[in-house]
C-alpha cells in the first residue's frame, strides 16, 4: 500500500540553509541519509521538497463567478506549511508511520502520514 509523508514545518521559525557548499552538505546530510535508507528497503517511490510558500500561486472559484480567482501565496493560514514529501510503499500503516518517524522534518515540525485513496 502507498502512503504519503507530509513534512510541515513553520517555516518564519526555520534557519536559514547554509550558502558555503559544507554547510549545505552537513545541513543536507539527514535528508540524503533519510532518502537512501528509504531506497535501501526498497519503499520509496518519490519525493521532493517544495520551495517556499511565498512562491505558491491558489487557485479558487468565486461564487456566481465564471472565472478562477489566481492568489499568490498559499491557501490556507496555518502556523505550519507543507514543505515537502515522500511517497512510500509499505505492506501496511505501522510500516508507514515507523518510516514517518524517522523523517528528519521530525525534529523541527510535524509529519503527517496519509494512505493514498484508490480508485477503482
Amino acid at each position: 500500500m502507498q502512503y504519503i509523508i507530509l513534512i510541515y514545518a513553520d517555516e518564519s521559525k526555520m534557519p536559514e540553509p547554509p550558502r558555503d557548499p559544507e554547510g549545505i552538505a552537513a545541513y543536507m546530510k539527514p535528508w540524503m541519509e533519510y532518502t537512501a535508507a528509504l531506497k535501501e528497503a526498497k519503499v520509496f517511490v518519490g519525493g521532493d521538497a517544495l520551495q517556499d510558500t511565498p512562491t505558491a500561486t491558489s487557485i479558487r472559484m468565486q461564487a456566481g463567478k465564471p472565472e478562477p480567482v489566481f492568489t499568490d501565496g498559499p491557501f490556507a493560514e496555518t502556523k505550519e506549511q507543507l514543505g515537502g514529501y515522500y511517497l512510500i510503499e509499505v505492506e501496511n500503516l505501522d510500516q508507514a508511520l515507523a518510516w514517518g518517524a524517522k523523517c528528519p522534518g521530525v525534529n523541527f515540525g510535524t509529519i503527517e502520514v496519509r494512505p493514498i485513496a484508490v480508485f477503482d
